[in-house]
């Protein structure tokens, strides 16, 4: 067998998820379903060009997502429950894990690019994203549904495996992945997909407002704060190492005498 005819997908040379996805999503695809248990900015990053086209994107995220979108379910789950956590400290609790987030995510333009792009496609519904809290998810589920009126005898295609929807699970992680079309297949998947999502709690307006009001991408963060930022991302190696060895960099006998 060619190794071009192998539906597996492995992030191995030739083999990368990311390469697969960016053909099936850019070949009629109309609809885009991903359920996942993690979920990190960086790819849909690496995917928003294959995915321009798209007409509907929905994200499903169980209990496994970043841990400040965690924390915002959690709190609002428990305040339904035994109004144990207030409005104002469940909004801290977001601020701050937003905030440590983007902290460790380095600035660049196409990073900004991404993010924005990200939040554009929240605000217009283009993008959806729910997560899931009645049971944790494992799963990693792509659904691909194509446009009936130009492929009217292909339903789509789903990819399932180990690959979680980050850099690291569509590229650089060893990864074991398999692509399904048969029309049973991908219909029992999106119907599993259409059972969660009913289930799902939005969280499209928390993650707006979080990233928008506790981030460097705040409208009130000046030019001059982002350039300060990107020398600490350029040189914060070299800045860590000195702050660790600083007592070493001292003369002998250490302080003022």
């Amino acid at each position: 067998m060619n190794n071009t005819d192998l539906k597996f997908f492995t992030n191995e040379p030739e083999r990368d998820l990311y390469s697969r996805f960016a053909a099936i999503l850019k070949s009629n695809t109309q609809f885009f379903d991903v359920l996942v248990g993690y979920f990190r900015a960086s790819g849909f990053f690496k995917m928003y060009e294959a995915l321009e086209n798209i007409e509907k994107i929905r994200i499903l995220v169980g209990l496994n997502v970043d841990r400040f979108t965690v924390k915002i379910i959690d709190r609002a789950t428990n305040e339904a429950k035994v109004a144990a956590i207030s409005v104002a400290d469940g909004k801290e609790i977001i601020a701050g894990e937003v905030e440590k987030e983007f902290e460790s995510a380095t600035s660049s333009a196409e990073v900004e690019k991404g993010v924005r792009i990200f939040l554009d496609w929240l605000k217009s519904g283009k993008l959806e994203m729910r997560m899931f809290t009645d049971a944790p998810i494992h799963a990693k589920v792509y659904i691909m549904r194509k446009d009936p009126v130009k492929v009217p005898d292909t339903f789509g295609s789903v990819i399932t495996g180990s690959s979680n929807f980050s850099e690291a699970g569509l590229i650089n992680n060893l990864e074991f992945n398999v692509e399904l079309k048969d029309y049973a297949d991908v219909k029992f998947a999106f119907e599993k997909f259409e059972e969660l999502w009913a289930r799902g709690t939005d969280i499209r307006d928390t993650y707006i407002e979080a990233v928008e009001q506790n981030t460097w991408m705040r409208g009130d963060i000046t030019p001059y704060q982002l350039y300060l930022k990107t020398l600490y991302e350029f040189f914060k190696e070299e800045i860590n190492a000195d702050k660790e060895n600083f007592d070493t960099l001292l003369p002998d006998g250490g302080g003022r005498r």
